[in-house]
């Protein structure tokens, strides 16, 4: 009867670091995903930002306007890749730190701060959020980024 017990309790704890590592390695890929994105960007690669997103992504921008407005700004995949791979003579640098990543099933949640450089001058901060799913091919993309934008008050790494 002893054994029994031992074997019963050794194969659940295999099962659960099973479980454990099986969510470790979804929250390294979908990290991977936003890490690339910031990676794509900071290089001027439209090319690898394209890949990282569905083609119906919503993109959402919530900030104050200088009069106090509270605005809501939607972009576009497009215009946004185009903005990436047009040369510019600045190297585009998000920072993040602070990252929370939720995963349930084919859905993950990604919240993290940013501060944002134009070489290492900073030009703004906030939250991304991002929300991702899983396709049938089991790579994680991006469905859906909001961010917000402020200049102060703005921690930064």
């Amino acid at each position: 009867m002893k054994y029994v017990y031992i074997r019963l309790v050794l194969i659940a704890t295999l099962l659960s670091a099973a479980s454990i590592n099986a969510q470790q390695t979804e929250t390294e890929q979908v990290k991977k995903v936003v890490e690339d994105l910031f990676t794509g960007m900071k290089e001027g690669d439209s090319s690898l930002v394209s890949s990282l997103f569905r083609k119906d992504v919503r993109m959402l921008t919530s900030y104050t306007s200088p009069e106090g407005q509270l605005l809501l700004k939607e972009g576009s995949l497009q215009d946004f890749l185009i903005a990436i791979g047009t040369p510019h003579p600045n190297v585009w640098n998000e920072k993040i730190w602070n990252t929370e990543i939720k995963i349930d099933d084919n859905l993950a949640q990604v919240w993290t701060d940013y501060a944002f450089y134009v070489d290492d001058k900073f030009s703004h901060c906030g939250v991304d959020a991002f929300q991702l799913t899983k396709g049938n091919d089991g790579r994680w993309k991006i469905v859906h980024l909001i961010d917000t934008r402020r200049k102060s008050p703005c921690e930064t790494p």
